[in-house]
């Protein structure tokens, strides 16, 4: 079973939005490294299994990170070793300097 998880929106920092006109950019496979951001902290996610009818990733947590690049073990709900579910349009860069989001 997953760990259900509300990932924050990823805004500028968007892979779906990047890829979106690359024809040639493919979907995620077992063993990749994946990136989203959970309240606040940027997540790494390895991929188990792509599900290409929903465009989901299932895999376990490998990481997760503060805006410093700290690893911690937890956050909130959320620990190294959950396995979550990660849809496509929910990855995000890692980039929070380059974030147009972020600067007000």
């Amino acid at each position: 079973m997953h760990q259900h998880i509300e990932w924050d929106e990823p805004g500028s920092a968007s892979v779906a939005e990047f890829f979106k006109n690359d024809p040639d950019h493919k979907p995620p496979y077992p063993g990749a490294m994946l990136s989203a951001r959970y309240q606040g902290r940027i997540v790494r996610v390895k991929v188990e299994v792509y599900r290409d009818e929903d465009a989901v990733s299932i895999g376990s947590v490998a990481a997760i990170l503060d805006r410093q690049g700290h690893h911690h073990d937890t956050h909130h709900k959320l620990k190294v070793g959950d396995i979550v579910r990660l849809p496509d349009d929910k990855r995000a860069m890692e980039r929070w300097e380059d974030d147009e989001d972020d600067k007000e």
